[in-house]
This record gives C-alpha cells, structure tokens and sequence, in this order.
C-alpha cells in the first residue's frame, strides 16, 4: 500500500507570533464525506460568534492561504 504526505492546515501569524496568537488565522481543508471544502478559522474571540475580522494589511497573506487550500482539495469522484 502506498501512502502520501498532504498538508491540510496552515497557519497565517504575524513573523514570530505563536499558533495560537489572537492576530492569527487558520485555513484548513475538511471534509464531511461529500467533498472536501475549506474552512477559515481566527484565534480572536470574535470567531465564536461567526464573526472573522481581516485587517487590510492581513488580507494577502490570507487570500494566498485561501487559495493555496482551495488548489489542494481533492475532487470526488462521481
């Protein structure tokens, strides 16, 4: 059986900041069984009402991690 390596969360911080940085972002791909898709979490409390504050200056770092994920879902198979 072969096995493969992916990679399917990254972290978006400012340099030097911990995981778990409230100014940090996650961007992960998950599945559910119907597909895989991809889900942006942030460390700030504001999350937890469904809420995700981007400041300008955060917003290419994590457009890119966005669409890094996005490039990396695997298509199901009809």
């Amino acid at each position: 059986m072969n096995y493969e390596t992916r990679a399917t969360r990254v972290h978006i911080l400012p340099a030097g900041a911990p995981i778990f940085d409230e100014r940090g972002f996650s961007v992960e791909i998950d599945d559910e069984a119907g597909g895989e898709f991809v889900v942006v979490n942030c460390n700030d409390e504001s999350c937890a009402v469904g809420q995700v504050r981007v400041d300008p200056a955060e917003w290419p770092a994590l457009r890119d991690a966005i669409d890094q994920m996005i490039g990396q879902c695997k298509e199901v198979d009809a």
